[in-house]
C-alpha cells in the first residue's frame, strides 16, 4: 500500500516507515538524507529491500517491526511481554488506523494496533523532530477482563550491517560517564540499570557505528531512554544478519498489573544518527535548546557553599562568602545541606524540611537578605526522595519507607527512601517545600537523590514501586514549577547519577559529578557532552586542593576546565589570597563577556591526540567565532604536542587565531598575527606549546 508508507526528513536525517501491515509497522530506513524520495521511490525502497528466504530459514524473512513480535517470525528480543496467567503471552497485533502528520519533512505518525486475539491494544507514536532526532513510544492496554502482567515494553529502531561498533559508557560516584568500546557480535548487548535513578554506571547513550568512528567522522547510530528510573538500553544481532538498537523502561516483577481498560506507557526513546559522535551529539542539543522552557546563555554564575562549609553554618562565615563571591562576579548563592531540623551532620534530618531554629534563629531570613541586597539570586538544597532513620518524619511514618519486606532495605548514607508513590508522604514533601519557597525568595532549588532504590516496595505488601515513584518524582517537580514558574532547578544525585533526557524536561542544570578535580572533570565534561548542551552542565571552579582526590591544581586550570559548562564556584573563598580572588574576578569576567558563545555554541571535539591532550572547543552558529582549548592531561608524547587544528569553522572565511594567555614555552608563531583559512586551521593547524601537565591553553579564532 503506497499510501501507507510514510517519510520523513529533517537536519540531514530521512526515516521511512512502512504501515501497510499486516503486523506493526516497520522502520524500512533511518539514515542520511534521501533527497527527492518521493512516494513512489518509498514504494521502491520497500520492494527492493525484500529478500530471500535462507538456508532452513522461514518461509518469509519476517519485518521487524519497532515492537518486534515472536509470532511473525522473530527470534531475537521480543518489544513486549507479558501475560495474563500464562496466556496471551505472544501476542499478533495488527494496524487498525494510522495517522501520519506532516509531509516529507519533520513528522509524527500514530498508530492503533490491536491484538488478533483481541487481549490488547496498542497506540504506538513515532517522530522525527527538527534536530533529526528520532523518537519513539507506546501504550498498551489491556482489554479482557483478565488483569494482564507487563513484563516488558521495549521499542527498537533498525542498524545497517555496517554498524558493528558499539560505544556505550560505564562509571561510578565521582567518575561518572567513563566511555566504552567493544564489538558488536551475534547476540545481545544489554546494559540493564536497576539502581532506581539513571545511574552513575547508567549506558546513558548507547551508539553503534563503523568501526572506528571518533568525533568527527564515521557513521553511527545511538539511543537514549529517557527515563529516570530502571531502565534498558540494547543493541542486538541475529543469527540472519538483523540488528537492532532499542531501549525502555525496566520493570520489576509484578510492578504493573493492568485491569481491564489500565493503559501503560513506555518512555520516548530517541535515535540520534550521525556522521561522528559530534554530530550525533548536536542533535541532542538542539532538541533541548528548542524545548519550551530554554535556560538560554545568560546564566548567573553561582558561588555553591557546600566545600566551603559543609554543615558548619555560622551566619558570619556564610556572609563572608557572599560578599567575597560577589565582589568576585558570582551572581547566585546557594545554601547546601544543613539548614533545616536536626541536619547538623548527615545522619539525621532528612525528610524534616523546616528551617531550624537552632541554627537559624530568625530563619534564613537574615543570610537571603543580604545575599539579595549583594545583587546575588539565592538558592537552596533540598533531598525531597531521601529520609534518614532519625528524623521525626521516620518516627512518625515508617510505613512511608520503601521496603520489600518487613525490614528496611539496607542503608546507603545513613538514608532510606521516601515513597512518593503514597498520597500522604508525597503531600507531606509537596507541603514543606511549598512553605519554605511560599515565605522565602528562593530562585534555585539543588535537588539531590544520594542513594539507590534498593528493594524498593511499597509497605506493607512489599510491591515494587520504582515506576510510580518516578511517576511521582515527575509529578513534584511539576507542581512545584507550577507554583513558582521562575523557579529554576538543578538536577543533582550522588553527583551525576540522574542525567536524561526526560529529567531535563523538568530541570534546568546537571551536576556532573560531586568530583570537582579539574582533571576528571575534563573528561566527564567531555563525555556528559554526548547527550546534554554546555549550558545545562554545572561546572565550578574547585578548591585548590581537590576535596575529593587530593590532587593539587592552579586556578588556571580549575578554571579553564570549568568556564566550558555552566560556571560555579565550590571554593572556600574565606581562605583565597587577594591575588587569588583577583584571578577568579578576571576568570569570571571573561566568562561573562563569553557566555554567550560558551553556553550557545556548537561542541567540537577533536580527534587524534590520544588521551594525553583533549582539543575541544565551541563555534558559534554562524561560524563567526570560536574558542578553543588545548588540554595537557599527562605528559604529552610527542612534546611538544601535535600541531594543533580545529574545524567546525568556515573552510572558506579567513580567521585571525591568537592565543588568550600566556605560557612559558609558546612556539614563534604566537609573537605575529595568524590569519588563516578555516580550511587551513582544519588539515594543516599550527605549532603548540609546551606545557606540562594539567593546564589548559586557550585561543580564540575570529573571522574577518
Amino acid at each position: 500500500m503506497r499510501d501507507a508508507v510514510v517519510t520523513m526528513s529533517a537536519a540531514g536525517v530521512t526515516v521511512v516507515i512502512d504501515a501497510g501491515g499486516p503486523g506493526l509497522p516497520v522502520i524500512e530506513y533511518w539514515g542520511p538524507e534521501l533527497p527527492g524520495l518521493d512516494a513512489t521511490q518509498a514504494a521502491t525502497l520497500l520492494q527492493v529491500g525484500e529478500g530471500v528466504t535462507g538456508s532452513n530459514a522461514q518461509d518469509l524473512p519476517p519485518p521487524v517491526a519497532i515492537i518486534p513480535e515472536h509470532s511473525g517470525g522473530w527470534t531475537g528480543r521480543p518489544g513486549l511481554r507479558g501475560s495474563a496467567g500464562g496466556v496471551g503471552w505472544s501476542p499478533s497485533f495488527q494496524i487498525q488506523t494510522f495517522r501520519p502528520y506532516g509531509g516529507g519533512g519533520p513528522g509524527r505518525l500514530e498508530v492503533d494496533a490491536a491484538d488478533v486475539d483481541g487481549r490488547l491494544a496498542l497506540l504506538i507514536e513515532i517522530e522525527l523532530l527538527p534536530s533529526g532526532l528520532l523518537r519513539a513510544r507506546a501504550t498498551v492496554t489491556n482489554q479482557r477482563e483478565e488483569p494482564y502482567g507487563l513484563e516488558d515494553l521495549v521499542l527498537s529502531f533498525p542498524l545497517p550491517a555496517a554498524a558493528t561498533e558499539v560505544l556505550d559508557f560505564a562509571g561510578r560516584h565521582n567518575l561518572e560517564r567513563v566511555p566504552q568500546r567493544s564489538p558488536l557480535g551475534v547476540g545481545l548487548h544489554l546494559r540493564e540499570n536497576r539502581r532506581g535513578r539513571t545511574g552513575a554506571d547508567s549506558a546513558y547513550v548507547l551508539h553503534v557505528g563503523e568501526p572506528g568512528f571518533g568525533f568527527e567522522r564515521g557513521r553511527l547510530w545511538a539511543v537514549h531512554t529517557a527515563w529516570s528510573g530502571n531502565h534498558t538500553h540494547y543493541a542486538e544481532r541475529v543469527w540472519s544478519g538483523e540488528q537492532r538498537l532499542g531501549g525502555g523502561e525496566l520493570l520489576l516483577a509484578g510492578e504493573v498489573r493492568l485491569a481491564r481498560g489500565e493503559s501503560y506507557g513506555s518512555p520516548w526513546v530517541y535515535g540520534s544518527h550521525g556522521d561522528g559522535l559530534d554530530e550525533v551529539a548536536r542533535r541532542f542539543h538542539r532538541h533541548l535548546r528548542a524545548r519550551e522552557r530554554p535556560v538560554g546563555s545568560e546564566r548567573p554564575v553561582s558561588l555553591n557553599v557546600w566545600e566551603a562549609v559543609y554543615f558548619d553554618h555560622r551566619l558570619g562565615k556564610l556572609l563572608d562568602l557572599a560578599e567575597r563571591a560577589a565582589q568576585a562576579g558570582a551572581e547566585r548563592y546557594v545554601l547546601d545541606d544543613g539548614w533545616f531540623g536536626s541536619r547538623r551532620d548527615d545522619t539525621s534530618g532528612l525528610g524534616d524540611w523546616v528551617v531550624s531554629p537552632d541554627v537559624w534563629p530568625g530563619g534564613l531570613h537574615p543570610l537571603i537578605n543580604r545575599v539579595k541586597e549583594l545583587g546575588l539570586q539565592f538558592g537552596l538544597w533540598f533531598e525531597p526522595e531521601m529520609v534518614n532513620p532519625d528524623s521525626d518524619l521516620a518516627r512518625e511514618h515508617p510505613e512511608w519507607i520503601m521496603a520489600a519486606r518487613a525490614d528496611w532495605p539496607v542503608e546507603s548514607r545513613r538514608q532510606q527512601v521516601l515513597n512518593l508513590g503514597i498520597p500522604g508522604a508525597y503531600d507531606h514533601v509537596k507541603t514543606q517545600m511549598l512553605a519554605i519557597l511560599d515565605e522565602y525568595d528562593i530562585d534555585y532549588i539543588k535537588w539531590d537523590h544520594n542513594r539507590d532504590l534498593i528493594d524498593a516496595g511499597t509497605q506493607p505488601t512489599g510491591v515494587p514501586g520504582v515506576h510510580d515513584q518516578t511517576r511521582a518524582f515527575y509529578r513534584l517537580l511539576e507542581e512545584l514549577r507550577a507554583a513558582h514558574p521562575a523557579l529554576e532547578i538543578e538536577s543533582c544525585s550522588s553527583g551525576g547519577g540522574r542525567v536524561d533526557l526526560e529529567v531535563l524536561e523538568r530541570t534546568d542544570r546537571v551536576w556532573v559529578s560531586d568530583n570537582i578535580d579539574p582533571h576528571d572533570r575534563q573528561h566527564m565534561l567531555r563525555w556528559t557532552g554526548q547527550l546534554v548542551p554546555p549550558e545545562f552542565l554545572g561546572s565550578h571552579i574547585a578548591s585548590d586542593d581537590s576535596h575529593v582526590t587530593g590532587r593539587r591544581h592552579d586556578l588556571a586550570f580549575r578554571a579553564g576546565t570549568a568556564i566550558f559548562g555552566h560556571l560555579g564556584i565550590e571554593w572556600n573563598l574565606t581562605e583565597a589570597t587577594d591575588e587569588q580572588l583577583a584571578e577568579l574576578g578576571e576568570w569570571i569576567a571573561f566568562f561573562k563577556q563569553n557566555r554567550g558563545l560558551l553556553l550557545a555554541g556548537d561542541l567540537v571535539r577533536m580527534d587524534g591526540y590520544g588521551d594525553d591532550v583533549l582539543v575541544h572547543g565551541v563555534v558559534a552558529p554562524d561560524r563567526s567565532v570560536a574558542l578553543i582549548a588545548m588540554v595537557t592531561m599527562a605528559s604529552p608524547y610527542p612534546d611538544p604536542p601535535a600541531r594543533l587544528r580545529f574545524r567546525g569553522l568556515d573552510p572558506r572565511r579567513p580567521y585571525r587565531l591568537r592565543p588568550l594567555r600566556p605560557v612559558s614555552h609558546p612556539p614563534p608563531w604566537w609573537g605575529s598575527e595568524a590569519v588563516l583559512s578555516g580550511a587551513a586551521l582544519e588539515h594543516a593547524g599550527v605549532a603548540a606549546p609546551r606545557v606540562v601537565p594539567d593546564q589548559v591553553v586557550l585561543y580564540r579564532a575570529d573571522a574577518l
